[in-house]
């Protein structure tokens, strides 16, 4: 007799299962339904069923938790990014608004000119509903609440002269999370909207670098590769551990002609599939912006935490699990005298 299994990765329930009275009841939503979700083990089978046409690849199930941890990491970024990287959005208060030039999404929706009123608003509401959605609370109305304010922070942001192409993924996984709903730490179940949701990110990231190689070609021609680009950057904003690529004939060329066939390359991460081979992927894309920011000081942050939904997620509950109960911390933790105080 097995036991039943819980929807949220904890301990097997020890009650035996009893004898089904009645009709079967079906365990998962219907074929074709976004929001289907399906017991851990079955994913597989699941979305291999589906491969024809490409919807096993967009709406392949992912376990829930991956959705809930990747959830925090994505809202808490927000008030890093409001008060830390970009903090130089809150000046736009006192900037005059005939110097205001909405972007094209901000004339179609008629959204208010940045007086200090709205910048101040918009900024404090965007951080407190942020934090709040972290906690994975109401996550559909906290979510879509995050992700309008925050589209309207990079519309006060971006309507001055230059628009950023490192929040374009970051914006995608703030409108998609809200349209999965609930979801736990520990809840192993598999969803396929979920995985649309993953999936819908991971395209974002990956459109970002091909278009940022299409957009080094089309306003730079290919002098952008044969060029001083990378010279006149580290010249501008070089680090120490920088200065010295410019001494090496060649070495700065050949690193531009490599950055432009890896961007024009980048659909290929899509073919990824495995956990390892994502985790190597999220290493390497990670590495690769650490080392620009060694070079040259330019990092992007929003990018970089879009970049991390690309990680088995739903394996972070269980290790941090396995850390806290260790043998070694159960035997000091019991070794420890009744009413002695804590260790340091």
């Amino acid at each position: 007799m097995s036991a039943a299994p819980t929807s949220e990765g904890g301990s097997a329930d020890p009650t035996p299962v009893q004898p089904q009275v009645g009709p079967p009841v079906a365990t998962t939503a219907p074929a074709g339904t976004a929001g289907a979700t399906t017991p851990a083990g079955t994913a597989g089978t699941t979305a291999a069923g589906r491969a024809g046409g490409g919807h096993g690849w967009w709406f392949g199930p992912v376990p829930l938790a991956r959705i809930a941890v990747f959830r925090a990491v994505a809202y808490l970024f927000v008030p890093v990014d409001v008060f830390l990287t970009t903090a130089w959005v809150h000046a736009h208060a006192a900037v005059p608004t005939e110097f205001y030039q909405p972007l094209a999404i901000g004339r179609l929706l008629h959204l208010p000119n940045p007086t200090p009123t709205v910048v101040h608003v918009v900024q404090w509401a965007l951080v407190g509903a942020a934090v709040l959605a972290a906690t994975g609370r109401a996550p559909r109305l906290l979510g879509t609440a995050v992700f309008l304010l925050y589209l309207e922070w990079m519309v006060i942001a971006m309507s001055y002269g230059k628009v950023d192409h490192d929040r374009i993924a970051y914006l995608v996984a703030l409108a998609v999370l809200p349209t999965v709903g609930r979801a736990r730490w520990r809840d192993r179940r598999s969803s396929e909207a979920a995985g649309w949701a993953m999936a819908a990110v991971f395209v974002a990231v990956v459109l970002t670098y091909f278009f940022a190689a299409w957009a080094k070609v089309r306003f730079g021609g290919w002098d952008w590769a044969t060029g001083s680009t990378l010279s006149r950057a580290i010249v501008r904003r070089g680090t120490v551990l920088s200065d010295w690529m410019l001494e090496v004939p060649g070495l700065l060329p050949a690193a531009q002609w490599a950055m432009l066939v890896l961007e024009f390359a980048s659909p290929l991460m899509l073919l990824v599939r495995s956990d390892r081979a994502r985790v190597a992927l999220v290493a390497f894309l990670l590495g690769f912006h650490l080392t620009v920011y060694a070079s040259v000081a330019i990092v992007f942050l929003p990018h970089c935490v879009a970049i991390l939904s690309v990680l088995p997620w739903e394996r972070f509950p269980d290790a941090v699990r396995r850390r806290r109960d260790r043998p070694g911390r159960r035997t000091a933790t019991r070794a420890q005298p009744v009413g002695a105080a804590p260790p340091g």
